[in-house]
């Protein structure tokens, strides 16, 4: 018996849910890492996207207590966890990305912390990066008066983020939510397919007036974009085309007009960053692509909107104002990680 596994016939705590795209050489660890879980009795699902590395069997041979969801076809990140979510049968989800290690206090941590706090809907992990443990990946996501999301804490010393405290979203790489609440929101919107499908749920959580809380003790050690690549041309298009559905879908018209003269900073600002890195034309594809698919965009905002129950100000007051800085910052950190991997502009 693996330690904290549900035993037969007993519905577990926690469900973990494991997107897998190809990714045979990072499930090793990352199971291990599950298996080692203190705290909640916990079920582990792996959704493999049609991988065509042999991962599926893999994991039927190195760790059969594993629920293996085998897809015909790649349904993205949003997509793949969605097929997971409707088979768990745990009281929370926990979603946590192929290319991780966690900490054996992490369950119990984010747990730990919903169970706390019963206004928080969402908990968020303190990610680190593999090759450097002491710079931080991700401290949970923030979200800024430009309509555009980022990664709290990206690149700094991770010492610096040592205290737990609310945050506008989690990041996919590592969180967990209320099940009932994943549920009621209807999961992953799955047009997105992969990038700030993360920031989308948050946000539509935050609607509800369910808060995030950021986990310090949730430690998780992250590969980072092992499937999806770093600064990607497919990476670029979903990334720019979705940030304007987030921005159009979940923000209250208030909201939209206070802050659109920042969002087409935000946009001119970004068509100058991919235009000085080799991505202009993925850029204008993701754009002319959010263009096209606004009417179903409206649609979905109208169901948002209609269910909102966060007070503008609470929405307001965790939107970050200094994003032209911190922006330059992100992209100049990640700018300089590229190149010591030799990839990259």
């Amino acid at each position: 018996m693996i330690p904290g596994l549900a035993p037969e016939g007993f519905s577990p705590e926690v469900s973990v849910v494991i997107v897998n795209l190809n990714g045979r050489r990072w499930l090793g660890p990352c199971l291990a890492a599950v298996a080692a879980q203190k705290g909640p009795t916990v079920e582990v699902i792996v959704v493999d996207n049609a991988s065509v590395d042999g991962s599926a069997a893999f994991i039927g041979r190195q760790f059969p207590w594993v629920r293996v969801v085998a897809l015909e076809r790649n349904l993205g990140f949003a997509g793949g966890n969605n097929a997971g979510a409707r088979i768990a049968s745990g009281r929370f989800l926990a979603f946590l990305n192929n290319d991780t290690v966690a900490d054996p206090d992490w369950l119990r941590s984010l747990h730990g912390a919903l169970e706390a706090n019963p206004q928080a809907g969402l908990a968020t992990s303190r990610i680190v990066y593999a090759r450097d443990p002491g710079v931080l990946d991700s401290a949970g996501d923030g979200y800024t008066r430009a309509g555009g999301a980022f990664k709290r804490g990206h690149g700094e010393p991770e010492i610096n983020y040592h205290d737990a405290g609310e945050v506008f979203g989690a990041c996919g790489a590592a969180f967990m939510i209320r099940k009932e609440l994943f549920e009621e929101l209807g999961g992953f919107d799955e047009d997105f397919f992969l990038v700030y499908e993360d920031v989308d749920l948050s946000y539509r959580a935050q609607l509800l007036d369910h808060r995030c809380v950021y986990v310090p003790e949730a430690l998780v050690i992250h590969s980072g974009s092992a499937t999806l690549g770093t600064a990607s041309a497919l990476a670029v298009f979903h990334g720019q085309r979705n940030l304007e559905w987030v921005y159009v879908k979940n923000t209250p018209w208030q909201l939209l007009l206070r802050t659109f003269p920042g969002h087409v900073v935000y946009v001119a600002a970004a068509a100058l960053h991919f235009g000085r890195s080799g991505h202009f034309i993925p850029y204008l594809r993701a754009k002319w692509a959010a263009l096209r698919g606004l009417p179903g965009v409206l649609v979905k905002r109208r169901v948002a909107q209609r269910s909102r129950r966060a007070r503008l100000g609470v929405l307001w007051g965790l939107m970050e104002r200094r994003w032209l800085s911190l922006k330059w910052r992100e992209k100049r950190f990640d700018r300089r990680a590229a190149g010591s991997r030799g990839g990259g502009p």
